[in-house]
């Protein structure tokens, strides 16, 4: 398993990388039929990668796009808000980087209004963008800013990004002790995303947070369904996505598990969710969609995530939810070479005792860039005995379906 020095990664800031250069690409293992599949469907993506951090120039963004556009990727879900976005001014800061960086591919970009947009960008030959929040921040404690989020074309929203925001706790708060669950700011911000048709993600939330947003979704706007925007489901790694940092540390000691041992913690799966999370929104209709992201497969951290595992990720959430409920993310932050150093310099917001960098030290290198893995991911995903049509859901029908529910606006 390849080992990577934090600080060769950090010392790697100063040369410039391209996009997912860490990624593997296994485009030519795939077959022509798998590649035909992928430029005959719709395939929307999920990736993260902010301005400074995922990327330092727009070429690095261009030239992601126009790649996957060259081998069918429809377009992505792209995450322009999170820790780097604190209030509304850095919010627009970050919007204007990315629709600039964007219109640099070649390739025509239609920013996404609606779901019919994924449908046109496919018939025309464009990649399709739509905008995503993965955090409340910018909202500055003002629900009513959440039209302002929708004016500037944000389609789905996390409550939290892993800390505890005015909105409920995320995933890391909760692993440090916080049992604290949504707020009624939360309340009034979901009210809100409704109103003006924004999707709510759960991601990144606590389970606390979660059950109470499922639970107040159910009551107060039943029949809006809600998603996982990116989030594995943790049985399929047989690991615990929450316990606190003292309840894994415990779980160790009577284990008698050092360190140096493969099935040793530092923490627990956070990210992952748990079977019952799963299985509520599946019961709301909504959608999870599994991220290809090392570092979230627990404790299994290749060299390169094949498609294969990618796959294997996908099948374990059906398995849990059925194949109606579930999507694709990769969450590709495009070079995690800027990606841990902003980890570190930012422990705070990654109080995880160290469990993501020490991932990445241990191997958790690529993010699974979609073009790079997609045609392999059909080809074995085939093998394992699901049609078309199932992928046709997998990788765009169903959440365009939720996306169909949640994106009209309610009076």
């Amino acid at each position: 398993m390849k080992k990577i020095l934090l600080a060769t990664v950090i010392a790697s800031l100063s040369t410039t990388a391209a996009a997912s250069i860490e990624t593997k690409d296994w485009y030519e293992f795939a077959s022509p039929e798998a590649k035909e599949f992928v430029k005959d469907n719709l395939v929307l993506d999920f990736y993260a990668s902010p301005s400074a951090v995922g990327f330092t120039s727009d070429s690095e963004v261009a030239q992601y796009i126009d790649l996957a556009h060259e081998r069918g990727v429809t377009g992505a879900s792209v995450t322009i808000a999170a820790p780097h976005t604190p209030n509304m001014l850095a919010f627009k800061s970050e919007h204007a980087k990315w629709t600039k960086a964007s219109s640099a591919a070649k390739t025509p970009i239609r920013y996404v209004r609606s779901v019919e947009d994924f449908q046109l960008a496919h018939k025309n030959g464009e990649y399709a963008i739509m905008w995503a929040s993965q955090t409340t921040m910018p909202l500055e404690g003002d629900a009513s800013n959440v039209a302002v989020m929708a004016e500037y074309g944000i389609k789905t929203m996390q409550l939290t990004y892993n800390e505890t925001e005015l909105t409920g706790s995320g995933v890391i708060s909760m692993i440090n002790g916080d049992k604290s669950g949504l707020t009624d700011f939360g309340k009034d911000v979901i009210d809100e995303m409704v109103k003006h048709g924004i999707t709510v993600d759960l991601s990144h939330t606590s389970h606390y947070t979660t059950e109470d947003i499922t639970d107040y979704m159910q009551k107060h706007h039943k029949g809006v369904p809600v998603i996982y925007s990116h989030s594995p489901i943790a049985s399929t790694y047989n690991c615990q996505p929450h316990e606190t940092l003292s309840e894994t540390k415990q779980r160790m000691a009577e284990k008698n598990l050092q360190k140096d041992h493969p099935d040793y913690r530092l923490a627990a799966c956070y990210r992952l969710i748990s079977d019952e999370q799963a299985e509520t929104v599946a019961k709301m209709g909504g959608v999870i969609a599994v991220t290809a992201t090392e570092w979230m497969m627990d404790g299994v951290w290749p060299e390169d995530i094949t498609p294969k595992q990618f796959a294997e990720m996908i099948d374990g959430a059906i398995k849990v939810v059925g194949i109606d409920h579930v999507g694709i993310a990769t969450d590709d932050m495009m070079t995690t070479a800027k990606v841990v150093p902003f980890a570190i310099a930012n422990a705070n917001k990654y109080a995880d005792n160290g469990y993501m960098v020490d991932a990445f030290s241990k191997g958790a290198t690529g993010c699974a860039e979609l073009s790079k893995h997609i045609a392999g991911v059909v080809d074995e995903l085939w093998k394992m005995g699901y049609s078309n049509e199932d992928l046709a859901k997998l990788f765009a029908g169903n959440l365009m379906r939720v996306y169909q529910q949640t994106w009209t606006p309610k009076a």
